[in-house]
């Protein structure tokens, strides 16, 4: 992965904090526009920045960050173009910087990487007190850019409400609707509305797309299989975009990513019949290079990774699947891809997959509605919402 995040200090930061300072450091790849160079960030104690401090600059005692950039050919080698170079971070004089100045640890990790990334990138603050003053307003600029418009960087989260309709079903009748479940999840924060209009409508209805189309105020985002009876409402209700899946009968939910590597001559029509009339088009597919290559090959916009084995394990094989769903995507990133995630998800896994820096939306149904008996359905949302933020 072009973005390696670790930590070698002897007591580890908190898993959220980790995923919140990689998630800071992906952000500001991305305003390098640096996203496939590789770079590497390591936190160290004291103990371990004063021994390299030691030996690569002869100095004595810990700092606060190091950079080695691989252009510089003393240190690095023979190392390949792509490579940027390592950032080295020690924990303990950024908590007790952050401690002195008043401010946040987050904040402190932040003004770090900037600092770290500039030096990568050539900025040297030893050169000249001018090369200082300019170094130090760009760093300003930095932390001003991320307040302001950072969390848009964070993966925003949109509610499945077809379980909704799938208790209105179960009795024939008009309650609960989904429509105002919708309105009431995006008044909750929710920034998009999920529905997906099956060929035997067990859930969905027509109405309720409709209804939809003119009521959602965020996105919404329309699962469909690639038929033409639902590409055809499809063209004529116009959703935001709309995600294509894998459809069958008997089963009880999606199972599965789409089979893009073998179905390209169908998708690649139906792909381009819905962007010429100006849907975006996602395909619903497993993390897997070849999916991923083929997804790009026909013109998709977006990919939403199926999450489906991350979610169903647990211990090394679920950490298994999660790097998957990591390298799947960067993978996509770098190929020109948005990305989204779904499937499974819930309140206690969905943390780490919200943490993936390019992951841009996480699709979230069962979990939510399923909370949403017990606390109702804007609280269920925001605790979501809450997990996706802190992740991010």
């Amino acid at each position: 992965m072009p973005l390696s995040f670790s930590s070698h200090h002897p007591r580890p930061p908190a898993p959220a904090a980790l995923r919140r300072w990689r998630r800071q450091a992906a952000w500001l790849m991305r305003e390098f526009a640096a996203s496939e160079r590789d770079v590497s960030i390591v936190l160290v104690d004291d103990a371990a920045i004063a021994a390299i401090n030691e030996q690569y600059r002869h100095k004595t005692g810990p700092t606060n960050v190091l950079s080695f950039a691989a252009s510089d050919g003393e240190a690095f080698p023979c190392q390949p173009a792509d490579e940027l170079g390592e950032i080295i971070i020690s924990l303990d004089t950024a908590a007790r910087e952050a401690k002195e100045l008043g401010h946040s640890l987050d904040a402190r990790m932040f003004w770090l990487l900037a600092h770290g990334f500039l030096h990568l990138l050539g900025w040297d603050h030893e050169n000249s007190d001018v090369e200082a003053e300019a170094m130090r307003a760009k760093e300003r600029e930095l932390i001003a850019q991320f307040a302001n418009n950072g969390r848009y960087f964070m993966p925003q989260l949109a509610i499945n409400v077809d379980h909704i309709a799938t208790i209105r079903q179960a009795r024939g009748g008009q309650e609960p609707d989904p429509v105002t479940a919708a309105a009431l999840c995006e008044l909750a924060g929710a920034m998009g509305i999920v529905v997906h209009l099956r060929e035997d409508r067990r859930h969905i209805q027509e109405r309720d797309l409709r209804l939809l189309r003119q009521t959602v105020k965020s996105k919404l985002n329309l699962e469909m299989g690639a038929t033409k009876e639902i590409i055809a409402i499809a063209l004529e209700v116009g959703p935001d975009m709309v995600t294509l899946v894998p459809e069958k009968r008997r089963e009880l939910t999606t199972e599965g990513g789409l089979d893009v590597v073998h179905g390209k001559m169908k998708l690649a029509a139906v792909v381009a019949q819905l962007q010429d009339n100006n849907i975006p088009v996602s395909l619903f597919i497993d993390p897997e290079e070849a999916q991923i290559e083929a997804a790009r090959e026909i013109g998709a916009t977006f990919v939403e990774l199926h999450t489906g084995k991350y979610a169903d394990t647990k211990g090394q094989e679920r950490q298994h699947h999660l790097a998957q769903l990591e390298a799947a995507a960067a993978l996509a990133s770098r190929l020109g891809l948005l990305v989204n995630a779904g499937h499974g998800l819930d309140y206690r896994n969905t943390a780490a997959v919200a943490a993936i820096p390019e992951i841009g939306e996480l699709s979230i149904g069962h979990a939510i509605i399923g909370r949403a008996v017990f606390v109702g359905l804007e609280k269920a949302v925001r605790e979501m919402l809450s997990i996706v933020e802190t992740a991010g």
